[in-house]
């Protein structure tokens, strides 16, 4: 539980993360049918990127604060999204939960979950009162078990685990197929970091032995693989993705690589983990 992500907020990450996931939300807003987005580990919901925790780290500077002096900040595959994550300022940067909550009609719903004390607490009072929304102190890996599936029959399962433990993939793929079982579904969006081949090669190749029919990956890499252990990219798996969702990935990761990327190296690409491409 050491991890806090106001160190990272707005960070290249970010953005490529959120990109996505507001392409899925949209994508469920095309039908009338309310829609629920479970959100397993939300955050406190809301940054400063003048706080002294992001100031520490600087690392908005190559996410969020780079693509908005771009000239990619003028594309249409970036409006929504940007439109949502400047609503305060540039000072400010809103996490999953409060981009989510952004996106929702009267009729859909979010359930957030918060593990950290601290961070449960700022997760709460951001949305007190807020009849659309539940924010709940508790394990996001247990609400897969426990709130699973939800009455409103669609929606989407964010996991955004903090990649802290040894053991956090086959968490994943552990948990992502339990949940699966539940509510087949459901769309599932599963944040990566991309440090060592090895790891994303456990992680797609835990994937495609849970056996769940349709998953594709969605991924930006700054530059290559390196010899030594540093963040290198960073991706999206999508369990059950929109019929759209591969050729609307393909086209703003490529623009997303142009503005993030670093240097010559940088590359992007959706890959099939399981079953027909979309």
């Amino acid at each position: 539980m050491n991890y806090r992500h106001a160190f990272h907020a707005g960070n290249f990450a970010d953005v490529v993360k959120h990109v996505l996931l507001v392409m899925i939300v949209e994508h469920l807003k095309g039908k009338d049918k309310a829609f629920r987005v479970f959100d397993t580990h939300a955050g406190r919901g809301r940054y400063d990127l003048g706080a002294e925790e992001a100031r520490r780290t600087g690392e908005a500077a190559e996410g969020l604060l780079q693509l908005l002096g771009s000239p990619a900040a003028m594309a249409p595959e970036l409006q929504t999204y940007l439109g949502v994550v400047t609503a305060e300022g540039k000072s400010v940067y809103p996490g999953s939960p409060l981009i989510v909550r952004r996106l929702l009609r009267k009729q859909d719903r979010l359930s957030a979950y918060e593990l950290h004390p601290e961070d449960a607490k700022a997760l709460s009072a951001l949305f007190a009162g807020d009849v659309q929304v539940k924010a709940i102190a508790l394990d996001g890996w247990l609400a897969l078990g426990a709130h699973l599936p939800p009455k409103e029959k669609r929606g989407l399962v964010l996991i955004d685990p903090p990649f802290e433990q040894p053991d956090e993939i086959d968490r994943i793929v552990e948990g992502v197929t339990a949940a699966h079982r539940r509510w087949a579904g459901g769309t599932y969006a599963i944040w990566y970091p991309i440090k060592r081949r090895a790891e994303r090669a456990r992680l797609f190749t835990g994937l495609k032995a849970s056996g769940i029919p349709k998953i594709v990956a969605a991924e930006l890499f700054r530059e290559p693989f390196a010899a030594e252990d540093r963040l290198v990219g960073s991706g999206l798996v999508v369990i059950n993705p929109p019929f759209t969702f591969e050729a609307e990935a393909t086209r703003v990761m490529a623009i997303l690589k142009q503005v993030l990327g670093k240097g010559s190296g940088a590359f992007s690409e959706v890959v099939a983990i399981s079953g027909e491409r979309p």
